[in-house]
């Protein structure tokens, strides 16, 4: 059974890696905007916070523990708001730094009363 874990540890990083090594040497065609400046570097910032995303709703589902999910969400929001701040220097419109703060709040509060469910507390305690 160690083996078994082990060789997947094995395959996951060279998964990922080669995923990771093929948005940054060759990215994918981006397909939201065209002729941006910095287009380069911010496309490939995009297709690697899409690429941490996935695996943070990966983590949603599989975690063993409540606590894992808990995390794991909270990241994910976290990226969600990183992206929302690549995409507002990407294309100079202010209102995705709106949705990125009215998600950090979300975000904020969903753990908070996740955490306190977890622990079996009320939500006046």
């Amino acid at each position: 059974m160690k083996l078994g874990k082990i060789l997947r540890w094995i395959l996951g990083v060279f998964v990922f890696g080669g995923v990771l090594a093929v948005i940054i040497l060759k990215p994918l065609p981006f397909l939201f905007y065209h002729n941006l400046p910095r287009l380069g570097f911010l496309g490939r910032a995009i297709y690697i916070f899409i690429l941490a995303s996935f695996m943070c709703i990966y983590r949603i589902g599989k975690g063993p523990t409540g606590a894992d999910r808990i995390v794991a969400l909270d990241i994910l929001g976290i990226m969600i708001v990183g992206l929302c701040a690549i995409l507002t220097i990407s294309t100079g419109r202010s209102w995705y730094i709106d949705i990125g703060i009215a998600w950090v709040l979300q975000s904020f509060i969903s753990t908070l009363a996740l955490a306190k469910y977890l622990e079996g507390k009320g939500f006046d305690e």
